[in-house]
């Protein structure tokens, strides 16, 4: 048999003698398109119901719906045009922009906000093909966040020299303290959920310390608020168009780690042991793979990219970072693997579905929506793609053929 074939075979969406747990996570990791688009359909067209059942100007025509329903539906169109005409105007194109930076300053940000996801999203869902649950990005994030902000601010070094040498920090020091989680697991048995979640607590709170510490992190004629001084100009990641739109170089960075992430896990010998250990624990230990050794280096690798993220973060804010830099993307990128799967494409699609999200938010706000309804329209999705059932019953999808 080919390693080709075997690679098919190790990418299973069943595994019969794998825990309940794995099993779950294969399962909603290897959604098909169609469940997907599906899902993403059914969240906003529930948004949707959302926006018209509990706006103002909607609730207002309830009084007289049976004597003059055209009130209540033609407020109800005006809603939804308003809400998700103004997140296309927020994330895609504004034709009423006052010039063409300005209609074109929206598709620039949502590039820019999905970068950081797609990166860390990779990371997560490489460990999903590994069996693994990593719930720890946003820890990562936070420690390749330390270890960026140290050498932007510290470190002396010719430009150029100095952004790699600060990306390249951030990735080390995520990936150790990843492979700390990968070690716990192996050596004792810990589970990763756990250990991700309560190191999530360390990191965050190692931080604060360090943003509070004049001699590390903290800025030397700052505030009251724990805040890092600005990188050096020489460590910032360079603009794409200067100083008319904020996207910089990390959106490259997020096409080269799905690049990495496709090689890595369809096209190396590392990637093969992973997806084996992934699809069956005791055949991959039984053909000489060693297991331990793989949560290790699994758990690494995952919070490499998320160091990646860290980099893209910290050191493309020109005013210095806070404890809240990390702007919830560890947990995002959660949904962001869910929604993209095992595939390097899908996750980069997905990245950049809630990058448009983020990017669109505040503009459905200036029409009057509130933009907590992207926040249960992206609940849902993930609702919906963490529960195949509930999508297979609404839709009456056939279960897939297992050969």
């Amino acid at each position: 048999m080919s390693k080709k074939s075997d690679l098919k075979k190790a990418s299973l969406p069943v595994n019969p003698d794998g825990d309940k747990a794995t099993n779950v996570i294969r399962e909603i990791m290897s959604a098909s398109f169609t469940r997907v688009i599906l899902s993403i359909v059914l969240g906003f067209a529930i948004g949707a119901i959302f926006m018209i059942l509990f706006n103002e100007d909607v609730v207002a025509t309830y009084e007289t719906f049976f004597s003059n329903p055209g009130d209540t539906f033609m407020a109800s169109l005006k809603v939804l045009a308003d809400g998700y005409g103004g997140l296309l105007k927020g994330a895609i194109f504004n034709p009423e922009g006052r010039d063409l930076v300005a209609m074109f300053r929206p598709i620039t940000e949502t590039f820019r906000l999905a970068a950081p996801l797609i990166m860390a999203g990779l990371g997560i869902a490489l460990t999903f093909r590994v069996g693994l649950f990593n719930i720890g990005a946003t820890g990562q994030i936070v420690m390749g966040l330390a270890g960026a902000t140290w050498i932007s601010t510290r470190v002396d070094l010719p430009y150029g020299i100095h952004m790699v040498v600060a990306v390249i920090v951030a990735i080390i020091c995520a990936a150790l303290w990843g492979a700390v989680v990968g070690l716990l697991k192996a050596r004792t048995g810990a589970h990763e959920v756990i250990v991700t979640i309560m190191l999530n607590y360390v990191a965050l709170n190692f931080f604060t310390w360090l943003l509070r510490t004049p001699e590390l992190l903290l800025e030397a004629n700052g505030g009251g608020t724990p805040k890092s001084d600005p990188p050096a100009d020489t460590a910032m990641l360079p603009t794409l168009f200067g100083d008319m739109y904020k996207i910089h170089i990390g959106i490259f960075f997020a096409v080269a780690a799905a690049f990495i992430y496709w090689l890595l896990m369809d096209r190396s010998a590392i990637g093969y042991r992973f997806k084996m250990v992934g699809h069956n624990m005791s055949a991959a230990r039984a053909a000489g793979i060693k297991v331990e050794s793989t949560f290790i280096w699994a758990m690494a690798v995952s919070a490499a990219f998320a160091g990646l993220a860290a980099a893209n973060q910290g050191l493309s804010e020109t005013g210095g970072i806070t404890t809240s830099i990390n702007a919830n993307i560890g947990f995002d990128a959660i949904t962001v693997a869910l929604l993209g799967g095992n595939s390097a494409k899908g996750i980069f699609a997905a990245g950049l579905l809630f990058g448009a999200f983020k990017a669109g938010s505040p503009a459905m706000q200036v029409a009057g929506v509130s933009p907590e309804i992207l926040g249960v329209v992206q609940a849902l999705i993930v609702l919906f793609i963490a529960a195949p059932p509930l999508i297979k019953a609404f839709f009456r999808l056939p279960e897939p053929e297992v050969k």
